[in-house]
C-alpha cells in the first residue's frame, strides 16, 4: 500500500521545532537521532500511535533554505491539521500560545480556523463535518 509518510518542513532550528510542534501543538516527538554531518533526523507527528504522515523537521543548511522558512507554501494555507473535537484543540492552543489568524468559521465542510507556526507558515485546524 502507497502512502505519503513523511513531509518535510524546513525551520530554523530544531530544538525551537520540537518544542513549538510538542508542546503548543501537540504533536508527539517519534525520532530525533543525529547524523554524522551534524544535522539531525527529526520526526514529530500529531495523535497517538498510528500510522499517518508524520513531519520531517530539517534545518536550513543555506541562505536558499532559509528564505523558505514560515513560506513553504508561498502564504497560502499549506498544511492542514484534522481534529475530531474541533473546540478542545482550538482552546488548547490558544491557550499554549498559538496564533489564530481568524475566528473559527463553520462551513459545510466542517469547522476550522486558520492558524500559523512559529515560523509563519500557515495551517488550517479542520474538524470534518461527518
Amino acid at each position: 500500500m502507497r502512502r505519503i509518510a513523511l513531509v518535510t518542513l524546513v525551520v530554523d532550528d530544531y530544538d525551537e521545532a520540537i518544542r513549538f510542534y510538542t508542546e503548543a501543538l501537540g504533536f508527539r516527538l517519534v525520532e530525533d537521532t543525529s547524523r554524522p554531518d551534524g544535522s539531525r533526523w527529526v520526526v514529530v507527528q500529531p495523535g497517538a500511535e498510528a500510522p499517518g504522515t508524520a513531519l520531517l523537521l530539517a534545518r536550513a543548511k543555506d541562505e536558499a533554505q532559509r528564505a523558505r522558512v514560515g513560506d513553504q507554501a508561498g502564504g497560502r494555507v499549506g498544511f492542514f491539521l484534522h481534529t475530531d473535537d474541533f473546540t478542545r484543540d482550538h482552546a488548547r492552543m490558544l491557550a499554549a500560545g498559538v496564533t489564530f489568524l481568524e475566528e473559527p468559521r463553520h462551513e459545510p465542510y466542517g469547522s476550522v480556523a486558520v492558524f500559523q507556526d512559529l515560523y509563519g507558515n500557515r495551517w488550517d485546524l479542520l474538524q470534518p463535518a461527518d
